[in-house]
């Protein structure tokens, strides 16, 4: 993958190199195995290039084609080659060599801007069309790959990072109040819901799913892809499902394994990533290659305080899972004296922005950071599983089955799912009825449920109006709310670009960073297409949640994974165990911040000394209390803001 940057000067002015420089020299601090840059009169395009494919490996990049006129800056891997070669007639040998940049100009030449519609994979680039004196630009479905753009009357110039175009001189540097509000005033994980916003007022970024045109002085975004459920597979058998599904999977997985450097993956005691583990230490075998896999534990003397039914060392799980597939060199990692408090800074800098995931970004970076000195280029993972092809909720199932009146059936799963986890029927059951019926839980909702404390301050969030629009997307400012139908959250999900965006900025960045190429197989887009065709009834079955997943994985998976209904694994239990030496800087940095009148601007700061003299103490079960959430983010606004602002 790589960095790309581009200048475009609307007036037809002549190109500056200086700060065509300036672009390009913001790069240098990340790795690369070349940085190449193409200039013609008012437009330049540059690359910082890492070869992760064999195809990338000494590329021109970008690429330019003078027959047709045509430029192009690709930070692309492109999984659907073969689908293309045919549909180009393209010939087999010489596509054998074709890079995913040429392959992209080839699918635009053919269909112009329609081409990210037939392109699978992960993508971002900008083609610079000489014929028509058209710049186009695109990236891909879930926004794997980031672009960013600033745009005024006479120049537009784009970057894979942020920081770069703040470089230039004609871009301003101020903060976007209404990102930060929403930021703030959201205790979800989702920062923004305007999917082309950034923190920076001035930078917009290309949202997933969208190519960007700029003609005749003008912008224009366009999404070229939406993701409904459409009609339903109608299949003869549980067994036909279950080897489409495979098929599907196995398919995916093993286009994210176009490498000329080693494999990784991530792998947890889990079924998602246990499944893509196992498909790809399988297909490697074939060619003489082993599947190197990294798991977070957690350290030394970590002492268990969670319930019976959490795993916060998920090893027993895991080795299962090693030694059932094998073909793979397996990696533990309790990253010692790293915490969500050490990598603040880190993060900060490689993000440039504000997040909300701290809790696993100690391992999350330890992991990259091994990859990189084992010499892996991809690195795989399950992280979009729950919403693709472990989905399948026994709660939500049942209360259907009980508010569509099917007792018997009702009857007979209860009984089999009671049985495979271990609670009781009666019990189970009033939790069920509660699900469908929601009238007959006599608690006063409205009255008991915890209210999350309002990070923003309160004349912020009038004056931008956040409650109100946060609330016309579907989000509860009040508190964490559950949705009351999980299949409506999960078709917005996938509808909504702006649920895509944090995953993909981290994952761009990361990659850069490392030089390390985060895959997720059960985020492709056809594992999406065929998972949400899937009839409900084949994910809860026969007692069992997640039900296709287990059953398609007979072969694949230990049954202690496969078939384990009782307990859940757990990253980062030990976060706070992990702060404790730490704990007296981390509350005195926040009581500055509670005395800093700029940071008061946006914080509520009366909410962050509650929640300070609430937690004072290092207690290892407050990592998951509100209150610690509260005051880490708060952190990570005032350090962002003690930086940027």
């Amino acid at each position: 993958m790589s960095a790309i940057a581009g200048i475009y000067h609307l007036d037809a002015e002549p190109i500056n190199p200086e700060q065509a420089g300036i672009l390009m020299g913001a790069f240098a601090k990340y790795p690369a195995d070349d940085t190449q840059t193409w200039r013609q009169d008012s437009i330049f395009l540059g690359c910082h290039a890492q070869w992760i494919t064999p195809e990338s490996v000494g590329e021109h990049n970008p690429c330019y084609d003078p027959d047709r006129r045509l430029a192009i800056a690709a930070d692309a891997v492109i999984d659907n080659r073969e689908e293309l070669f045919e549909r180009l007639n393209i010939e087999r040998g010489a596509g054998k060599e074709m890079t995913d940049g040429e392959l992209i100009l080839q699918a635009y030449d053919r269909w112009g801007e329609e081409a990210p519609r037939y392109l699978l994979g992960d993508f971002a680039f900008l083609i610079w069309d000489g014929r028509r004196r058209v710049l186009f630009g695109a990236r891909d479905f879930s926004g794997s790959r980031t672009l960013y753009y600033f745009k005024n009357q006479n120049r537009a110039a784009f970057c894979t990072l942020m920081m770069p175009l703040l470089g230039l001189p004609y871009v301003g540097k101020g903060l976007n109040e209404q990102w930060l509000a929403e930021y703030l005033a959201n205790p979800g994980v989702i920062e923004t819901v305007d999917d082309s916003s950034t923190v920076f007022e001035q930078i917009r970024q290309v949202p997933p799913a969208h190519s960007i045109t700029i003609c005749d002085g003008r912008i224009l975004l366009s999404r070229y892809v939406t993701i409904t459920e459409g009609e339903k597979l109608k299949l003869r058998s549980d067994k036909e499902y279950e080897e489409a599904f495979l098929y599907v999977l196995r398919n995916a997985v093993t286009a994210r394994l176009r490498t000329h450097r080693s494999v990784g993956a991530f792998l947890s005691g889990g079924l998602d990533s246990g499944s893509v583990v196992s498909l790809a230490a399988k297909e490697l075998q074939k060619g003489s290659r082993k599947l190197r896999t990294y798991s977070y534990i957690p350290v030394d003397d970590y002492i268990d305080w969670t319930s019976a039914r959490l795993l916060p060392d998920e090893r027993p799980y895991i080795q299962s899972t090693v030694r059932h597939v094998g073909n793979i060199t397996d990696h533990y990692l309790d990253c010692k004296g790293k915490s969500s408090l050490t990598e603040v800074d880190g993060w900060l800098d490689m993000l440039e922005m504000p997040y909300k995931v701290f809790e696993n970004s100690f391992w999350i970076q330890g992991i990259n950071e091994q990859a990189q000195r084992h010499g892996v280029g991809i690195l795989l993972s399950g992280a979009r599983g729950n919403s693709t092809i472990s989905w399948g909720s026994a709660l939500s199932h049942y209360a259907t089955l009980l508010r569509e009146l099917k007792w018997l059936r009702l009857y007979r799963e209860m009984k089999l799912y009671s049985r495979n986890v271990g609670i009781g029927k009666v019990d189970f059951m009033k939790t069920v009825a509660k699900k469908a019926y929601p009238f007959m839980d006599r608690t006063d909702h409205e009255l008991h449920r915890y209210k999350y404390p309002e990070l923003i301050n309160p004349e912020l969030a009038e004056r931008t109006g956040v409650h109100g629009r946060l609330k016309a997307h579907g989000i509860d400012t009040d508190g964490f709310s559950v949705p009351s139908n999980i299949y409506e959250a999960r078709k917005k999900h996938f509808e909504q670009t702006y649920t895509w965006n944090l995953n993909g900025i981290c994952g761009t960045k990361m990659s850069l960073r490392y030089g390390v190429l985060s895959r997720d197989p059960t985020n492709d887009l056809n594992v999406i297409r065929f998972c949400l065709s899937v009839p409900e009834e084949q994910y809860v079955r026969n007692g069992m949640d997640r039900a296709l997943i287990r059953r398609s994985t007979a072969s694949l998976l230990p049954d202690q994974v496969r078939l384990n209904q009782r307990v859940r694994g757990i990253q980062g239990a030990d976060g706070i165990q992990r702060m404790a030496s730490a704990w007296p800087s981390f509350t005195e940095e926040l009581q500055r911040l509670s005395e800093d009148p700029y940071v008061s601007e946006y914080i509520n700061v009366p909410v962050v000394r509650d929640a300070l003299s609430k937690i004072r103490d290092s207690r290892p079960e407050s990592i998951y209390d509100a209150n610690y959430n509260i005051l880490m983010r708060s952190l990570i606004v005032y350090r962002f803001l003690k930086k940027y602002a």
